[in-house]
């Protein structure tokens, strides 16, 4: 399988997911030079990486910026910008883009849309309904109705919520306490808030490469979204993330984007708006099977850290493809990977996920980096030229990442990575990857329906 590469790539956005991104792109045969906008200083320490200043949710801008610097391709990162119309203004333009349409990335921005095309598309997700402002009392209802079934209450901001937009309750009484404020302030005219039953199982992320109509996965990884061990404390954008993961093997991914990736993507070309980019399928493990939880329309942050160092395979001409609608018939289902496991642990800065404070120096990067760690900058800042090195600048700071033959490798090589940073009152999590189930029987029966 031939396809054509393109040697000038601009990637949107600044964090660890985009860092991820121009890492790998920038290695790739082929490729010239990687534009990241805005990008960071961590970022523009990459070989074959500049980074340029222009805001990524200013679509004209961008479009400009494409083509000034005469790219073959922009790869959008993270999901403000799609949110913005940007992909739009790039297709005016004349430019591929990889990601999907303003009317396309409802997928994300609005999980009333997500839960209603997957109805239709037959694609199992948990029992919910919608409210908008105004609807509180019918909102309560139907949390009590799932207590009266035996089901705890989700509560999820409809809208774009940097990962933290959802509230898992571990009460009838909280769960009613909070509802009125997702409503508060809202539009009474779309959905503020999206009530789910509570199902219970690991979670785990399957991510594909989608151009319209067909779907190419990446490795399955687990993201850990609470911010402290043993999953307490509050939910985050994501602590750390690992790949391969035991209980959801090649077979159980196969099974997954023919459940879920393609029958959404035959629904929304159905319905005239067909979906090109990174279509990220959040899901729980029942023991019935894989259940639907949500879709994104990007790749995860931290689990781009931890699933792109393991292909073995070039992005981005499969990319550019998918941005062209022209993934071959015969591309294979999955990307190839590496026999090496991956395990990514976040530092987090003081406060996050609330307030996290800015400015304190990091020590350590290259201590890490010369134990052979991966370190994607996610929220840092170049220090005063007299000082150099870096300080902090916002929540997520820096993801470490460890590779080995296995996942214990892999972990222990991240510990000791992550053990050799350090920036006062850091936080982070030891336990990622450390409890990895193992395969359950249940999911050899494929997702449930």
């Amino acid at each position: 399988m031939s396809l054509p590469v393109p040697h000038r790539i601009l990637v949107l956005g600044g964090g660890g997911r985009e860092h991820a991104l121009a890492w790998k792109l920038a290695r790739e045969g082929g490729v010239d030079e990687v534009v990241v906008a805005p990008g960071s200083a961590g970022i523009a320490r990459e070989p074959g990486v500049r980074c340029v200043d222009v805001d990524p949710l200013d679509p004209p801008a961008v479009a400009a910026l494409a083509v000034a610097e005469a790219v073959d391709l922009v790869v959008v990162g993270p999901e403000a910008p799609l949110g913005a119309g940007v992909v739009d203004a790039l297709d005016a333009a004349g430019i591929p883009a990889f990601g999907p349409t303003l009317a396309a990335a409802r997928m994300e921005t609005s999980k009333a849309f997500c839960h209603a095309v997957a109805a239709r598309a037959g694609v199992a997700m948990p029992r919910a309904a919608s409210f908008a402002a105004g609807e509180t009392e019918a909102a309560l209802a139907f949390v009590r109705e799932l207590d009266g079934a035996g089901r705890r209450a989700v509560l999820k901001a409809d809208g774009l919520a940097a990962g933290k937009g959802v509230i898992v309750s571990d009460s009838l009484e909280q769960a009613l306490g909070l509802v009125p404020s997702f409503l508060a302030g809202r539009s009474a005219d779309v959905p503020a808030l999206v009530v789910e039953e509570r199902l219970e199982g690991p979670e785990a992320s399957v991510i594909a490469i989608c151009d319209g109509t067909r779907a190419v996965a990446f490795p399955a990884a687990r993201d850990h979204k609470r911010l402290c061990d043993g999953d307490a404390g509050p939910n985050t954008g994501g602590m750390g993330a690992y790949s391969p993961l035991p209980d959801l093997d090649d077979a159980a991914v196969d099974a997954v984007v023919d459940a879920v990736h393609r029958p959404i993507l035959a629904e929304l070309a159905r319905a005239g708006t067909p979906f090109r980019g990174f279509l990220y399928a959040g899901l729980i493990l029942t023991v019935a099977g894989p259940v639907l939880l949500e879709t994104n329309v990007r790749l995860g942050d931290p689990e781009a850290q931890a699933i792109l160092p393991r292909l073995d395979t070039d992005l981005a001409p499969l990319v550019l493809a998918a941005a062209t609608g022209a993934l071959p018939p015969d591309v294979p289902g999955r990307l190839p990977v590496t026999d090496e496991a991956t395990v990514a642990i976040v530092l987090a800065a003081h406060g996050y996920p609330g307030h996290p404070r800015r400015g304190d120096p990091i020590e350590g990067l290259e201590s890490a980096e010369a134990a052979g760690a991966l370190v994607f900058h996610a929220g840092t800042v170049a220090r005063r030229r007299s000082e150099g090195g870096f300080a902090t600048n916002g929540g997520r700071v820096l993801a470490v990442v460890g590779r080995g033959p296995d996942l214990a490798g892999a972990r222990d090589a991240a510990e000791r990575a992550a053990d050799a940073i350090s920036f006062d009152a850091a936080q982070r999590r030891h336990d990622i990857a450390a409890d990895a189930p193992a395969a359950p029987a249940a999911l050899a029966a494929g997702p449930a329906r």
